[in-house]
């Protein structure tokens, strides 16, 4: 299995939670995983927890187009 590295040694997505946000994975809101998500593919110069322009504004993307999915019933494919 291959896992995303998000920087400061964190691999994987329950790596991540826990380092940046301090909870598991399942926990995160929606914001809070986007911008775990906008900060790929470099976590080692973007921050999730404060968020550059650029990320706030990729985060956002992120949250308007997985409502997109969700709308659209294409969110089966990813549960």
């Amino acid at each position: 299995m291959q896992r995303v590295y998000w920087g400061k040694g964190n691999f994987g997505a329950e790596a991540a939670s826990e380092a940046y946000f301090r909870k598991p994975a399942k926990s995160l809101t929606l914001a809070e995983a986007a911008r775990l998500a906008a900060i790929l593919p470099d976590p080692d110069i973007w921050s999730a927890i404060r968020p550059s322009s650029y990320v706030a504004s990729r985060a956002k993307t992120i949250v308007a187009r997985s409502a997109e999915v969700a709308r659209d019933g294409l969110d089966i494919c990813v549960r």
